[in-house]
């Protein structure tokens, strides 16, 4: 194999495991932009942790059984810079939070905005959102 076909082949070999990263940031792949979902539930756990966040939510249907929702966060980065901490929410504290759900129907979804049951915003959105919004 001649230089220019070594050169080739270690770009291919690098642009293709490059691949799972893209596919794993692809927000279209996994959540619909085009609806919003919102819960309110009792926390369960939040973990703070790279390379998103979780939010685990006890959460009552219409009919008053329990379901377990899990709502994606940014990185905890990105969270501090809107004003979360690891601390910010609680087990045992009620919030609704707001977002895109899941492409496949499961109780999962990908945060925009969660919400003290109070109505308070915790922390602030993203610069894209409305000023109204952050009130």
């Amino acid at each position: 194999m001649n230089r220019k076909h070594a050169w080739l082949a270690a770009a291919l070999l690098l642009a293709g495991a490059a691949l799972p990263a893209l596919a794993h940031h692809s927000f279209a792949v996994f959540f619909d932009d085009k609806r919003s979902v919102s819960v309110t539930g009792v926390v369960e756990e939040f973990q703070f942790r790279n390379p998103h966040g979780l939010i685990r939510l006890k959460v009552k249907d219409e009919e008053g059984r329990e379901q377990v929702w899990k709502a994606e966060t940014n990185s905890p980065s990105i969270m501090e810079r809107r004003g979360w901490k690891r601390d910010t929410i609680k087990p045992g504290e009620t919030i609704t939070v707001e977002g895109w759900p899941a492409r496949d129907g499961s109780n999962y979804l990908r945060m925009r905005a969660a919400r003290r049951a109070d109505g308070t915003l915790i922390g602030r959105v993203a610069a894209a959102e409305t000023v109204e919004e952050q009130k």
